[in-house]
């Protein structure tokens, strides 16, 4: 009964249309992307990982000033978070797991309506959607996000798998517009200590996880874990960044916490969900539906 439930809530919070099967499982043996053995596929397999790393990810991004009025002044976000939230999972599963037709045509078409995005930031600095130094960043405080969810609430990464799960994700970075991606975790420390003096404070960043916290996400036996997991979303933000956007005295994740969190996610990992893009995906490619199991 609970296995349904959690089949039934990731299907319809992937692909509320219920197309998963037509997306993911077709063309049969179209690769995608990203090679099945790679780390990504291990990392975005995990729900919890996606979803706490997920809310990391966006709050690095809202910190970034021109980043953060982009977000709330032209996307559903604060209308309809569950709406927008749906977009943005199974963009990143097909990004993933799609057949690489299929993903190749959804970024594509993201670039163009990112193209047409124009405005300018509350102290008047202009910015647009496809600015390559803004598309860096997005890019790479997401993958930031899921690699150390991934990292610290499932299993621990060794230094060459990080690296590894960067340099992934780099050519689909560049479909997106982010042409200077991070390759490595190198890359990656490099491009935060560019960054760091350009986050700050910002409304829109206490907004989104008063968002967060309250929208209906989890099926409603796991609810009350929500605000749990923000908790630990927020304490995967650099402790130097989360002082300068305002966050170093925010919610705590005691140790007893932490340890439920990882329970989470280290049991997360284990449950093979048919409606997983992540099963499709191997179903796609003849491979066995615990294929990322076994090895994870």
């Amino acid at each position: 009964m609970a296995l349904r439930v959690l089949e039934d809530w990731l299907a319809h919070l992937i692909d509320p249309e219920g197309n998963g099967d037509e997306v993911f499982l077709r063309p049969r043996d179209e690769p995608a992307l990203m090679a099945a053995d790679s780390v990504s596929w291990r990392v975005f397999k995990n729900p919890l990982a996606v979803y706490v790393g997920g809310v990391t990810g966006v709050l690095l991004q809202l910190a970034e000033p021109r980043v953060g009025a982009g977000v709330w002044q032209y996307t559903s976000f604060r209308q309809r978070p569950m709406d927008r939230l749906r977009r943005t999972a199974h963009a990143a599963m097909l990004t993933v797991y799609g057949p690489r037709g299929r993903a190749e045509a959804m970024i594509a078409g993201v670039s163009r309506m990112h193209s047409r995005v124009r405005g300018a930031t509350a102290d008047g600095r202009p910015f647009h959607a496809d600015d390559p130094e803004l598309l860096e960043w997005v890019h790479a405080t997401a993958c930031f996000g899921f690699l150390e969810a991934y990292h610290h609430y499932v299993r621990p990464l060794t230094a060459v798998e990080r690296d590894r799960f960067y340099a992934e994700s780099a050519p689909a970075a560049k479909l997106y517009g982010a042409t200077s991606a991070p390759g490595s975790q190198r890359d990656l420390d490099s491009l935060f200590e560019r960054m760091e003096t350009q986050l700050h404070p910002s409304d829109v960043v206490h907004e989104f996880l008063a968002i967060v916290r309250r929208m209906p996400l989890l099926p409603a036996p796991l609810r009350p874990v929500q605000n749990m997991l923000t908790a630990a979303a927020i304490r995967l933000v650099p402790a130097r960044m989360l002082e300068r956007i305002g966050l170093d005295e925010g919610p705590r994740l005691p140790a007893w916490k932490r340890e439920l969190v990882r329970l989470c996610g280290r049991s997360a990992d284990r449950i093979v969900l048919r409606s997983h893009p992540a099963v499709q995906a191997c179903r796609r490619l003849g491979l066995a539906d615990d294929f990322l199991f076994a090895r994870g």
